[in-house]
């Protein structure tokens, strides 16, 4: 029975070892020139190939505003447009992010109440924080000041960009 009551102990800290293991990244929006929207997203990977996405914005006018993972991650151009177009590792349309034919930056809108500020929180495939084609570190994290279509091609019409960060394991 003790020898039972050990292997059970050493097995719950395995898995309690285990969790401090977990693949994440972060990214730390910064407003773009003329912008004032700024916060956090956290990207924590969930199995294979699945990502949980977590963030937190404040400075946005109320309403809608796309949210995308871009190529690039260098936010150095001031407006944003050095993150390049979404990422798309496997050559997709752009489209809603609740189908599996969309480019893997295709994300949920961030929606912002009356005082500007927005959570979000979803998982998402196409996508993974662990190395390879779909990786998501070292990319581009962009919002935008408009509504994402998820129609026109390829950037879902959703304007200017408004915050930026670059996704950095963490």
């Amino acid at each position: 029975m003790r020898r039972l009551a050990l292997l059970a102990a050493a097995a719950l800290a395995g898995c309690q070892s285990m969790s401090g293991d977990t693949p994440r990244a972060t990214a730390n929006l910064q407003p773009t020139q003329g912008n004032t929207a700024s916060g956090t997203a956290t990207f924590t990977q969930v199995g294979d190939n699945k990502v949980r996405v977590v963030a937190n914005v404040r400075g946005l006018t109320p309403g809608e505003h796309g949210f995308h993972i871009h190529e690039v991650g260098d936010c150095s151009s001031g407006d944003g447009m050095s993150t390049k177009g979404h990422f798309n590792p496997f050559g997709k349309s752009h489209a809603h992010y609740d189908t599996p034919e969309r480019h893997a930056g295709d994300m949920p809108a961030l929606r912002a109440d009356a005082s500007g500020n927005a959570t979000l929180d979803t998982t998402l495939d196409v996508m993974t924080v662990t190395p390879g084609p779909a990786s998501i570190v070292g990319r581009g994290l962009i919002v935008h000041a408009a509504p994402d279509d998820y129609k026109t091609q390829p950037t879902g019409n959703a304007g200017a960009r408004i915050a930026c960060a670059i996704i950095q394991r963490s």
